[in-house]
This record gives structure tokens, C-alpha cells and sequence, in this order.
């Protein structure tokens, strides 16, 4: 069977609206500190694509650390979670 692609023109600008996010959008994201976003930074939990004045983060990578870190707080805050 034959498989065809459809391919559409890659438009940059849209691709970095929907899918980069910057340090302000990632704490929104997940609901904590910009403290605790630096902490996760330092220890290589979180990796910006880009560090130059702004920091830069890919939006899947995000929504990933946002399930492990929602997982993490059941796990260690269950009484938050009842």
C-alpha cells in the first residue's frame, strides 16, 4: 500500500507561537515559583533550548515535565490530592 504525505508550508512564526514558551508561560504551566523553576534548572530537570536574556523551552518537553511533576506531588503530597 501506498502511504502519501501531505505536505504544508513550515511557517516559523506560527510554530514558535504554539509550541515555545517562555519562563513566564512554563511557571503559569505548572503552578509554581519562578524560584522553584530556577531550582529545576540548575538541576537539570528542566533544559532551556535557548538562553540569551529569555529563556526558551519547548512545549512538549513541558507538558511531559508537567505529568511527572503532578505525579511527584501525589506521590509526596497526598493529603492535597483527598
Amino acid at each position: 500500500m501506498t502511504e502519501y504525505y501531505i505536505m504544508e508550508k513550515f511557517d516559523p512564526k506560527k510554530f514558535v507561537m504554539e509550541e515555545v514558551l517562555t519562563s513566564t508561560e512554563c511557571i503559569e504551566l505548572f503552578g509554581i515559583t519562578r524560584g522553584r523553576l530556577s531550582s529545576l534548572i540548575r538541576s537539570n530537570k528542566i533544559v532551556p533550548i535557548k538562553k540569551a536574556g529569555v529563556q526558551l523551552y519547548l512545549k512538549q518537553d513541558m507538558l511531559k515535565k508537567k505529568a511527572e511533576l503532578e505525579a511527584l506531588r501525589i506521590k509526596y503530597r497526598p493529603w492535597e490530592h483527598e
